[in-house]
């Protein structure tokens, strides 16, 4: 099944959390009064078919903001997972600051917003963040792992900067389980391990699981295969890589 999100999915993500979240000081951000004249410019550079779009993605994140507007309250928290990402990356910014990330996006993607003068390298890293599959993947997870026999009891460790074939750790009582997480943006698709991933789980065996978390582009949901290398079928591929490297003179430090 081929992804059907919108083809602007994070752009309007973010829209939408900044209208929620900071109101008409977002909108002013971009030097409007009103938030009609606002909904019409994103629906002039395309973004958007029309301004009800745009309204529509406020309307998912009002009610996880303390703004007094209710939103699409009768959903729940099922859509709580692209605040959480969202929140990940920037929930510590000031309304300019995050103003400032959305008009990168819209620079970047549309070339019609002029760029911030003032934009620190790590704020276009996280930037970067929203697009990878797997960063979402892995945020839902870690807020619902307990949704997942047999983690329920659990707790996680987060191992993904070691690279050592897994990204979480979870202790269930004397017991240890690996998960690595893999996003797929539909309700299906295929997966790709890693040798290192390989390698963990021929090690582990049941103890290792690989969590699809698919779905992303609306409401996620999470399927385990505990032993992945005997339950899944799985075709060797091999794909050489160079890799540049740049080295110095030899000196005396």
């Amino acid at each position: 099944m081929s992804d059907n999100r919108h083809e602007n999915y994070e752009l309007l993500n973010l829209l939408g959390y900044g209208l929620a979240k900071f109101n008409m000081d977002f909108v002013k951000e971009f030097g409007f009064k009103t938030k009609t004249a606002f909904y019409e410019y994103i629906v002039s550079l395309k973004i958007a078919d029309t301004a009800g779009v745009v309204k529509n993605r406020q309307d998912l994140f009002d009610p996880f903001f303390d703004s007094g507007r209710k939103g699409w309250w009768q959903k729940g928290e099922a859509y709580i997972h692209r605040k959480v990402l969202i929140d990940s990356l920037f929930g510590d910014l000031s309304v300019s600051q995050y103003a400032g990330i959305v008009k990168i996006y819209i620079q970047t993607s549309f070339g019609k917003v002029e760029k911030p003068e003032t934009v620190s390298p790590v704020m276009r890293s996280r930037f970067k963040q929203l697009q990878i599959t797997g960063q979402e993947a892995e945020i839902y997870f870690m807020h619902n792992y307990k949704n997942i026999e047999p983690f329920s009891s659990g707790t996680l460790d987060d191992a993904r900067l070691f690279g050592d074939g897994y990204d979480f750790q979870i202790q269930v009582a004397e017991k240890y389980y690996l998960a690595e997480v893999k996003g797929v943006r539909a309700s299906s698709g295929s997966i790709r391990l890693t040798e290192n991933e390989f390698e963990k789980a021929s090690e582990y065996k049941n103890d290792y699981g690989i969590i699809v978390v698919s779905n992303l582009s609306d409401l996620p949901k999470m399927t385990a295969v505990f032993n992945p290398i005997e339950n899944l079928a799985l075709s060797k591929k091999v794909v050489s890589q160079s890799q540049t490297t740049y080295h110095s003179e030899f000196i005396s430090w």
